[in-house]
């Protein structure tokens, strides 16, 4: 990839503060230190960071496309709406199909049966 250049004012220290947040954030979360809320915001930055970056160059976007693809997946995973889809429930109940009886099998309506001759 050739040289960007310098970066537009104040993009360099933005950036900057993102990564010392995310390494921030990373510190104090830890495995069991997540809420969907705080999931679904750290996915909108992602999203939103990807897609910024992405607008730099179109190879790096075509590149970063896999990013957006794993925010969705993870969003479904853990039942955010994705896309303006209507979210699945995290864990969804299940529930038993109805039981019917079996079909019916015979020789048809109104068999009265074998007579035999007792």
């Amino acid at each position: 990839m050739e040289s960007w250049g310098r970066a537009a004012p104040g993009v360099e220290q933005h950036a900057e503060r993102v990564v010392e947040a995310a390494c921030d954030l990373a510190d104090v979360a830890g495995p069991g230190g997540w809420s969907t809320a705080a999931a679904e915001d750290v996915l909108d930055a992602i999203d939103t960071l990807t897609e910024a970056l992405g607008g730099a160059d179109p190879e790096l976007a075509q590149a970063l496309a896999a990013v957006a693809a794993a925010t969705g997946g993870a969003r479904r995973r853990l039942g955010i709406a994705v896309d303006d889809q209507v979210p699945e429930p995290a864990a969804a109940a299940t529930v038993p199909a109805a039981r019917r009886p079996p079909k019916r099998r015979g020789l048809g309506p109104g068999f009265q049966g074998i007579r035999t001759g007792r």
